[in-house]
């Protein structure tokens, strides 16, 4: 234990782990409160207006069709009172094949997103808020991708094959997974929650390396790497910290490194036919 400051684990874990589930219980979104009258009515209007004159292109659930997906928009999740929504159904795409429907009045286009709104609202509740309602959207509404683009992917620029199989890890991956939001986050972000713990997910440890100055090397699940500190979980089942100052090098082995990676290199695209491919694999 030279140059380390050897803790007992259990009660310094069990700190960082219930301070870290908080910060992470803080990313859901906000329970929505039930709409008024006034807004179930504009929300009832704009159904109707959405099945006649949006379904055909972007499906009767909003989940895309011949046009985008409208759930998992961006420009859909940033609206503030239609002003993105409002201009795009008004004038139109037409270089992307959508027409402008400028016959519809303003407070038409007012009660158009007030639904599309309210469906999304709903989609986050069975899918993101914890209890919200029951998680029984099926997969295949959610499936609105290309399987064989994700297959590409999967077996190009995504680099999956190098780890993972169809035929071996991924074998009736859908099947196992009849939720399609686990399914979904297992190729996301296998690690689960970001709140801190040496073991994410069963099978999924990060571990390191620690190279002493006097050349002692010493390893084991890593439970911190930042602050000016590392410390791990050594054979003997007691938390190992020095200061970075102390140590020559730090060796970390992330089994999931490559999904943190993609992280940020997803697009709607991608994730969406990765998805479809995914739930081939029944």
């Amino acid at each position: 234990m030279s140059g380390g400051t050897v803790l007992k684990s259990f009660s310094a874990l069990a700190a960082i782990i219930f301070l870290s589930a908080l910060s992470a219980g803080a990313q859901y979104p906000v329970y929505p409160s039930k709409p008024t009258p006034e807004q179930a009515a504009a929300e009832q209007r704009g159904k109707a207006l959405f099945q006649q004159n949006c379904a055909v292109c972007h499906g009767a659930n909003l989940t895309g069709g011949r046009g985008p997906d409208l759930i998992r928009s961006d420009l859909t999740r940033q609206d503030k009172n239609g002003n993105l929504i409002g201009p795009v159904v008004s004038q139109g795409r037409i270089e992307k094949g959508m027409p402008a429907f400028s016959q519809l009045s303003q407070s038409q286009i007012a009660d158009l997103v007030a639904y599309i709104h309210s469906e999304i609202t709903v989609f986050d509740l069975h899918t993101r808020i914890p209890g919200g309602y029951p998680n029984d959207i099926p997969p295949s509404q959610l499936a609105t991708g290309s399987a064989a683009a994700g297959k590409a992917f999967f077996y190009g620029a995504g680099h999956c094959s190098d780890c993972h199989s169809p035929t071996g890890d991924l074998a009736h991956i859908a099947s196992r997974y009849l939720d399609p939001t686990t399914l979904e986050q297992l190729f996301i972000s296998p690690a689960g929650t970001l709140a801190f713990s040496p073991t994410y997910r069963k099978g999924v440890t990060i571990t390191a390396s620690v190279t002493l100055k006097d050349g002692t090397i010493m390893e084991g699940p890593l439970l911190e790497n930042g602050g000016g500190y590392v410390s791990i979980q050594g054979s003997d089942g007691w938390t190992h910290t020095w200061p970075l100052s102390d140590v020559k090098s730090v060796a970390v082995h992330n089994p999931v490194q490559a999904h943190i990676d993609m992280l940020p290199k997803w697009n709607n695209e991608e994730m969406h036919n990765m998805f479809t491919y995914l739930e081939t694999l029944k």
